[in-house]
Protein backbone atom coordinates (compact mmCIF):
# COMPACT_ATOMS: atom_id res chain seq x y z
CA UNK A 1 0.00 0.00 0.00
CA UNK A 2 1.23 3.91 -1.26
CA UNK A 3 0.86 6.56 1.03
CA UNK A 4 1.90 10.35 0.09
CA UNK A 5 2.70 13.15 1.97
CA UNK A 6 4.13 16.74 1.42
CA UNK A 7 7.38 17.56 3.39
CA UNK A 8 9.93 20.46 2.68
CA UNK A 9 8.52 21.35 -0.70
CA UNK A 10 8.81 17.78 -1.63
CA UNK A 11 6.81 14.82 -2.20
CA UNK A 12 7.54 11.40 -0.17
CA UNK A 13 6.01 8.03 -1.59
CA UNK A 14 6.60 5.23 0.46
CA UNK A 15 5.13 1.58 -0.52
CA UNK A 16 4.71 -1.11 1.96
CA UNK A 17 3.44 -5.18 1.33
CA UNK A 18 3.96 -7.83 3.78
CA UNK A 19 6.78 -9.86 2.75
CA UNK A 20 8.41 -7.23 0.60
CA UNK A 21 11.00 -4.67 1.91
CA UNK A 22 9.45 -0.91 2.63
CA UNK A 23 10.30 1.60 -0.35
CA UNK A 24 10.57 4.94 -0.41
CA UNK A 25 11.68 8.09 -2.65
CA UNK A 26 10.92 11.67 -2.64
CA UNK A 27 9.11 13.72 -6.04
CA UNK A 28 8.77 17.71 -6.80
CA UNK A 29 6.05 16.29 -8.31
CA UNK A 30 3.27 14.78 -7.11
CA UNK A 31 2.34 13.18 -10.77
CA UNK A 32 5.41 11.63 -10.66
CA UNK A 33 5.38 9.98 -6.83
CA UNK A 34 1.97 8.61 -7.89
CA UNK A 35 3.61 7.27 -10.74
CA UNK A 36 6.44 5.34 -9.34
CA UNK A 37 3.87 4.12 -6.44
CA UNK A 38 1.71 2.40 -9.00
CA UNK A 39 4.78 0.61 -11.04
CA UNK A 40 6.19 -0.44 -7.29
CA UNK A 41 2.90 -2.19 -6.39
CA UNK A 42 2.75 -3.35 -10.31
CA UNK A 43 6.20 -4.86 -9.59
CA UNK A 44 4.70 -6.66 -6.73
CA UNK A 45 1.74 -7.81 -8.20
CA UNK A 46 4.14 -9.73 -10.78
CA UNK A 47 6.52 -10.89 -7.99
CA UNK A 48 9.51 -8.95 -10.03
CA UNK A 49 10.52 -7.82 -6.76
CA UNK A 50 12.83 -9.70 -4.43
CA UNK A 51 11.38 -10.63 -1.62
CA UNK A 52 12.13 -9.45 2.28
CA UNK A 53 14.67 -11.95 3.24
CA UNK A 54 14.33 -10.97 7.07
CA UNK A 55 11.41 -11.96 6.69
CA UNK A 56 11.67 -15.53 5.07
CA UNK A 57 14.88 -16.27 7.98
CA UNK A 58 12.50 -16.27 10.55
CA UNK A 59 10.49 -19.17 9.08
CA UNK A 60 11.83 -22.31 8.22
CA UNK A 61 10.29 -25.24 5.80
CA UNK A 62 8.77 -26.97 8.46
CA UNK A 63 6.64 -24.41 9.63
CA UNK A 64 5.43 -23.75 5.94
CA UNK A 65 4.20 -27.70 5.46
CA UNK A 66 2.78 -27.70 9.44
CA UNK A 67 0.53 -25.32 8.53
CA UNK A 68 -0.23 -26.24 4.94
CA UNK A 69 -0.94 -29.77 6.65
CA UNK A 70 -3.59 -27.96 9.40
CA UNK A 71 -5.24 -25.55 7.30
CA UNK A 72 -5.24 -26.66 3.41
CA UNK A 73 -4.95 -30.77 3.24
CA UNK A 74 -7.86 -31.55 5.46
CA UNK A 75 -10.15 -29.77 2.68
CA UNK A 76 -8.93 -32.01 0.12
CA UNK A 77 -10.22 -35.76 -1.08
CA UNK A 78 -7.28 -37.07 -0.75
CA UNK A 79 -5.93 -35.69 2.76
CA UNK A 80 -5.11 -39.09 4.95
CA UNK A 81 -2.95 -39.48 2.10
CA UNK A 82 -1.15 -36.30 2.14
CA UNK A 83 -1.06 -35.86 5.75
CA UNK A 84 0.93 -39.12 5.97
CA UNK A 85 3.22 -37.97 3.05
CA UNK A 86 4.27 -34.56 4.66
CA UNK A 87 4.28 -35.95 7.91
CA UNK A 88 7.09 -38.53 6.74
CA UNK A 89 8.85 -35.50 5.06
CA UNK A 90 9.07 -33.74 8.35
CA UNK A 91 11.08 -35.96 9.54
CA UNK A 92 14.23 -34.83 7.32
CA UNK A 93 16.51 -32.89 7.74
CA UNK A 94 15.58 -30.83 4.88
CA UNK A 95 12.79 -29.22 6.82
CA UNK A 96 15.06 -26.89 9.14
CA UNK A 97 16.05 -25.02 6.92
CA UNK A 98 14.87 -21.54 6.65
CA UNK A 99 13.14 -19.86 3.81
CA UNK A 100 15.96 -17.54 3.28
CA UNK A 101 18.52 -20.67 2.38
CA UNK A 102 15.96 -23.21 0.58
CA UNK A 103 16.88 -23.86 -2.55
CA UNK A 104 16.77 -26.05 -5.59
CA UNK A 105 20.19 -27.96 -4.98
CA UNK A 106 18.79 -28.98 -1.36
CA UNK A 107 15.50 -31.01 -2.99
CA UNK A 108 18.25 -31.84 -5.32
CA UNK A 109 19.90 -33.52 -2.42
CA UNK A 110 16.82 -34.88 -0.80
CA UNK A 111 15.85 -37.11 -4.27
CA UNK A 112 18.80 -38.71 -4.18
CA UNK A 113 18.24 -39.69 -0.39
CA UNK A 114 14.53 -41.02 -1.67
CA UNK A 115 15.44 -42.85 -4.30
CA UNK A 116 18.43 -44.65 -2.17
CA UNK A 117 15.53 -45.69 0.59
CA UNK A 118 13.13 -48.78 0.25
CA UNK A 119 9.85 -48.45 -0.32
CA UNK A 120 7.15 -49.56 2.52
CA UNK A 121 6.99 -52.83 3.70
CA UNK A 122 9.16 -53.43 1.25
CA UNK A 123 13.00 -53.90 -0.05
CA UNK A 124 12.44 -52.41 -3.59
CA UNK A 125 13.94 -48.68 -3.82
CA UNK A 126 11.77 -45.54 -4.15
CA UNK A 127 11.19 -45.15 -8.20
CA UNK A 128 10.98 -41.67 -9.44
CA UNK A 129 7.40 -41.87 -9.96
CA UNK A 130 6.53 -42.48 -6.41
CA UNK A 131 8.54 -40.03 -5.55
CA UNK A 132 7.12 -37.20 -8.27
CA UNK A 133 3.63 -38.06 -6.19
CA UNK A 134 5.44 -37.39 -3.08
CA UNK A 135 6.50 -34.01 -4.22
CA UNK A 136 3.37 -32.55 -5.99
CA UNK A 137 1.80 -31.81 -2.47
CA UNK A 138 4.69 -29.56 -2.22
CA UNK A 139 5.06 -27.90 -5.60
CA UNK A 140 0.80 -27.04 -4.60
CA UNK A 141 2.16 -25.62 -1.30
CA UNK A 142 4.45 -23.45 -2.00
CA UNK A 143 2.05 -21.95 -5.03
CA UNK A 144 -0.62 -21.65 -2.49
CA UNK A 145 1.82 -19.58 -0.14
CA UNK A 146 2.61 -17.42 -2.65
CA UNK A 147 -0.76 -16.48 -3.50
CA UNK A 148 -2.93 -17.22 -0.39
CA UNK A 149 -0.77 -16.22 2.10
CA UNK A 150 1.12 -13.49 0.50
CA UNK A 151 4.48 -14.86 1.68
CA UNK A 152 6.90 -14.18 -1.11
CA UNK A 153 8.55 -17.28 -1.91
CA UNK A 154 10.07 -18.66 -5.40
CA UNK A 155 9.19 -22.64 -5.62
CA UNK A 156 12.61 -24.46 -5.39
CA UNK A 157 11.13 -27.60 -6.69
CA UNK A 158 10.87 -25.56 -10.42
CA UNK A 159 13.83 -27.18 -12.57
CA UNK A 160 14.15 -30.43 -10.07
CA UNK A 161 14.89 -32.74 -12.48
CA UNK A 162 13.24 -36.43 -12.29
CA UNK A 163 13.21 -38.00 -15.14
CA UNK A 164 10.06 -40.70 -14.78
CA UNK A 165 9.82 -43.71 -17.36
CA UNK A 166 6.13 -43.72 -18.27
CA UNK A 167 5.83 -47.64 -16.94
CA UNK A 168 2.21 -48.25 -17.36
CA UNK A 169 0.78 -51.77 -15.74
CA UNK A 170 -0.84 -54.18 -17.63
CA UNK A 171 -1.63 -56.32 -15.09
CA UNK A 172 -4.66 -58.89 -15.03
CA UNK A 173 -5.91 -61.75 -13.23
CA UNK A 174 -4.59 -64.98 -14.28
CA UNK A 175 -6.37 -68.45 -14.44
CA UNK A 176 -7.61 -69.32 -11.24
CA UNK A 177 -6.15 -65.66 -8.92
CA UNK A 178 -9.80 -64.64 -8.31
CA UNK A 179 -10.56 -68.22 -6.72
CA UNK A 180 -7.69 -67.76 -4.56
CA UNK A 181 -7.74 -64.64 -3.42
CA UNK A 182 -11.90 -65.64 -2.81
CA UNK A 183 -10.52 -68.38 -0.48
CA UNK A 184 -8.08 -66.52 1.16
CA UNK A 185 -10.68 -63.95 2.22
CA UNK A 186 -12.28 -66.91 4.31
CA UNK A 187 -9.61 -66.36 6.92
CA UNK A 188 -9.77 -62.65 6.95
CA UNK A 189 -11.20 -61.34 10.06
CA UNK A 190 -12.86 -58.45 8.57
CA UNK A 191 -15.77 -59.61 5.73
CA UNK A 192 -15.63 -56.86 3.72
CA UNK A 193 -12.40 -57.42 2.05
CA UNK A 194 -14.30 -59.83 -0.11
CA UNK A 195 -17.31 -58.01 -0.96
CA UNK A 196 -15.40 -55.22 -2.35
CA UNK A 197 -12.94 -57.12 -4.54
CA UNK A 198 -16.30 -58.62 -6.52
CA UNK A 199 -18.04 -54.79 -6.45
CA UNK A 200 -14.64 -53.67 -8.19
CA UNK A 201 -14.83 -56.43 -10.91
CA UNK A 202 -18.66 -55.59 -11.70
CA UNK A 203 -18.00 -51.88 -11.87
CA UNK A 204 -14.71 -50.93 -12.53
CA UNK A 205 -14.85 -48.26 -9.62
CA UNK A 206 -11.49 -46.61 -7.86
CA UNK A 207 -10.91 -47.63 -4.15
CA UNK A 208 -11.99 -44.24 -3.10
CA UNK A 209 -14.79 -43.84 -4.80
CA UNK A 210 -16.31 -47.55 -3.82
CA UNK A 211 -15.42 -46.72 0.28
CA UNK A 212 -17.32 -43.61 -0.55
CA UNK A 213 -20.82 -45.26 -1.39
CA UNK A 214 -23.82 -44.44 0.93
CA UNK A 215 -27.10 -46.24 0.24
CA UNK A 216 -28.66 -43.55 -0.95
CA UNK A 217 -26.39 -43.11 -3.38
CA UNK A 218 -27.70 -46.12 -4.66
CA UNK A 219 -31.50 -47.16 -6.59
CA UNK A 220 -31.77 -50.65 -6.04
CA UNK A 221 -35.15 -50.54 -8.44
CA UNK A 222 -33.51 -48.78 -11.47
CA UNK A 223 -30.19 -50.70 -10.75
CA UNK A 224 -28.17 -47.74 -10.87
CA UNK A 225 -25.64 -45.73 -8.96
CA UNK A 226 -24.56 -42.11 -8.57
CA UNK A 227 -21.01 -41.17 -7.81
CA UNK A 228 -21.29 -37.28 -6.48
CA UNK A 229 -17.40 -36.74 -7.12
CA UNK A 230 -14.62 -38.92 -8.87
CA UNK A 231 -11.03 -38.26 -9.06
CA UNK A 232 -11.59 -36.08 -12.30
CA UNK A 233 -14.33 -33.93 -9.81
CA UNK A 234 -17.07 -35.19 -12.12
CA UNK A 235 -20.12 -36.52 -10.63
CA UNK A 236 -21.66 -39.60 -12.96
CA UNK A 237 -24.58 -42.21 -12.71
CA UNK A 238 -23.49 -45.89 -13.52
CA UNK A 239 -25.20 -49.39 -14.21
CA UNK A 240 -25.22 -51.92 -11.81
CA UNK A 241 -25.17 -55.56 -12.40
CA UNK A 242 -27.59 -57.98 -11.06
CA UNK A 243 -24.50 -58.93 -8.89
CA UNK A 244 -23.52 -55.85 -7.78
CA UNK A 245 -26.42 -55.42 -6.20
CA UNK A 246 -26.99 -58.31 -5.06
CA UNK A 247 -23.83 -57.65 -3.22
CA UNK A 248 -24.94 -54.17 -2.11
CA UNK A 249 -28.33 -55.61 -0.87
CA UNK A 250 -26.58 -58.26 1.42
CA UNK A 251 -24.32 -55.47 3.23
CA UNK A 252 -27.32 -53.35 3.76
CA UNK A 253 -28.96 -54.39 7.25
CA UNK A 254 -32.64 -53.78 7.89
CA UNK A 255 -31.70 -50.58 10.08
CA UNK A 256 -29.46 -49.13 7.54
CA UNK A 257 -29.88 -45.52 7.43
CA UNK A 258 -29.30 -43.91 3.25
CA UNK A 259 -25.87 -41.84 5.04
CA UNK A 260 -24.39 -45.19 6.27
CA UNK A 261 -21.32 -46.53 4.02
CA UNK A 262 -22.25 -49.25 2.32
CA UNK A 263 -18.33 -50.26 2.43
CA UNK A 264 -17.33 -48.90 6.52
CA UNK A 265 -13.60 -49.42 5.98
CA UNK A 266 -10.46 -46.43 5.64
CA UNK A 267 -8.28 -46.69 2.42
CA UNK A 268 -5.04 -47.51 4.37
CA UNK A 269 -7.18 -50.46 6.40
CA UNK A 270 -8.52 -51.62 3.22
CA UNK A 271 -4.53 -51.68 1.73
CA UNK A 272 -3.09 -53.61 4.77
CA UNK A 273 -6.07 -56.47 4.43
CA UNK A 274 -4.77 -56.77 0.67
CA UNK A 275 -1.92 -56.96 1.30
CA UNK A 276 -1.84 -59.91 3.94
CA UNK A 277 -4.49 -61.75 1.70
CA UNK A 278 -2.35 -61.59 -1.68
CA UNK A 279 0.88 -62.93 0.74
CA UNK A 280 -2.03 -65.51 1.81
CA UNK A 281 -3.05 -66.31 -1.75
CA UNK A 282 0.76 -66.97 -2.90
CA UNK A 283 -0.11 -64.12 -5.51
CA UNK A 284 2.97 -62.03 -6.77
CA UNK A 285 2.51 -58.56 -8.29
CA UNK A 286 -0.99 -58.04 -8.38
CA UNK A 287 -2.25 -54.67 -6.69
CA UNK A 288 -5.99 -53.34 -5.80
CA UNK A 289 -5.73 -51.23 -8.72
CA UNK A 290 -5.20 -53.88 -10.87
CA UNK A 291 -8.82 -55.10 -10.19
CA UNK A 292 -10.13 -51.56 -12.10
CA UNK A 293 -7.88 -52.83 -14.98
CA UNK A 294 -9.21 -56.23 -15.21
CA UNK A 295 -12.98 -55.02 -14.80
CA UNK A 296 -12.42 -52.30 -18.02
CA UNK A 297 -10.87 -54.72 -19.72
CA UNK A 298 -13.73 -56.98 -19.18
CA UNK A 299 -16.28 -54.71 -20.52
CA UNK A 300 -14.47 -54.25 -24.20
CA UNK A 301 -14.55 -58.01 -23.83
CA UNK A 302 -18.43 -58.06 -23.48
CA UNK A 303 -18.83 -55.74 -26.44
CA UNK A 304 -18.72 -52.09 -24.71
CA UNK A 305 -18.36 -48.80 -26.84
CA UNK A 306 -15.39 -46.73 -26.01
CA UNK A 307 -17.83 -44.29 -24.92
CA UNK A 308 -20.32 -46.52 -23.10
CA UNK A 309 -17.50 -47.89 -21.14
CA UNK A 310 -16.17 -44.39 -20.09
CA UNK A 311 -19.12 -43.70 -19.25
CA UNK A 312 -19.16 -45.90 -16.51
CA UNK A 313 -15.28 -45.79 -15.70
CA UNK A 314 -15.47 -42.16 -15.76
CA UNK A 315 -12.49 -41.27 -18.06
CA UNK A 316 -12.85 -37.81 -19.55
CA UNK A 317 -10.29 -38.94 -22.36
CA UNK A 318 -9.47 -41.50 -24.81
CA UNK A 319 -5.77 -41.99 -23.88
CA UNK A 320 -6.45 -42.09 -20.32
CA UNK A 321 -9.00 -44.92 -21.01
CA UNK A 322 -6.71 -46.89 -23.15
CA UNK A 323 -4.18 -47.13 -20.47
CA UNK A 324 -6.72 -49.17 -18.47
CA UNK A 325 -7.58 -51.68 -21.16
CA UNK A 326 -5.86 -54.79 -21.98
CA UNK A 327 -7.09 -57.43 -23.89
CA UNK A 328 -6.61 -61.02 -22.94
CA UNK A 329 -3.89 -62.41 -25.27
CA UNK A 330 -5.05 -66.21 -25.38
CA UNK A 331 -8.71 -64.71 -26.13
CA UNK A 332 -7.04 -62.05 -28.83
CA UNK A 333 -5.00 -65.24 -30.52
CA UNK A 334 -8.17 -67.48 -30.88
CA UNK A 335 -10.36 -65.40 -32.24
CA UNK A 336 -7.63 -64.40 -34.80
CA UNK A 337 -7.08 -68.56 -35.73
CA UNK A 338 -10.67 -68.99 -35.35
CA UNK A 339 -10.99 -71.03 -32.58
CA UNK A 340 -13.22 -70.37 -29.71
CA UNK A 341 -11.97 -68.98 -26.15
CA UNK A 342 -10.96 -71.20 -24.02
CA UNK A 343 -13.54 -72.55 -21.31
CA UNK A 344 -10.63 -71.61 -19.10
CA UNK A 345 -9.93 -68.19 -19.55
CA UNK A 346 -14.16 -67.53 -19.15
CA UNK A 347 -15.22 -65.87 -16.15
CA UNK A 348 -18.03 -68.22 -14.06
CA UNK A 349 -20.66 -65.90 -13.75
CA UNK A 350 -22.88 -68.32 -12.17
CA UNK A 351 -21.24 -69.12 -9.40
CA UNK A 352 -20.31 -65.78 -8.19
CA UNK A 353 -23.16 -64.39 -6.53
CA UNK A 354 -23.98 -67.72 -4.26
CA UNK A 355 -19.64 -66.93 -3.49
CA UNK A 356 -20.44 -63.30 -2.65
CA UNK A 357 -23.38 -63.93 -0.51
CA UNK A 358 -21.67 -66.45 1.17
CA UNK A 359 -18.76 -64.62 1.96
CA UNK A 360 -20.48 -61.61 3.04
CA UNK A 361 -22.52 -63.89 5.56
Amino acid sequence: MATLRKRNGRWQVQVRRQGFPTQSRSFVSKADANEWARLIERQHDRQELGPDRKALKTMTLADLVTRYRDEVVPKKRGSVVETILLNRFLRYPICQKTLNDLTTADFAAYRDQRLKEPKHRSNKPVTPKSLKRELSPLSHMFRHAVIEWEIPLRNPLYGLKLKVTDNKRERRLLGGELERLLEATKKSRNKLVAPIILFALETAMRRGEMLSIQFRHVDFGRLSLVIPESKSGYSRVIPLTQRAVAILEALRSEDAKPTDLAFPITPIALRLQWDRLTARAGIDGLNFHDLRHEAISRLFELGLTVPEVASISGHRTLAQLMRYSHANHEAVRAKLIGERRPQALMVETASVPDTTVELIN
